[in-house]
């Protein structure tokens, strides 16, 4: 469909490991978003430090090129 975004990546139902995005430029955003109901989960963002709620409802902008990034229960 269109869009004034760049790409769309979908992950459903997932824990991803701290990383680091490949592609993109360490000057745009990724939007993250958490969907659903009945779920707590954590965003981790290992140079910051930080570990943010990621409860249904959600958004973060992040450089996802630049922050190393993990989301797990």
């Amino acid at each position: 469909w269109p869009s004034i975004f760049l790409g769309h990546e979908i992950i459903a139902n997932w824990v991803t490991f701290s990383h680091r995005d490949g592609s993109g430029s360490p000057s745009l955003l990724d939007l993250l978003v958490s969907l659903g109901r009945n779920h707590h989960v954590t965003l981790a963002l290992a140079d910051l430090k930080a570990e943010l709620d990621y409860s249904p409802g959600t958004m973060f902008y992040i450089s996802g090129r630049v922050l190393e990034h993990s989301v797990g229960p």
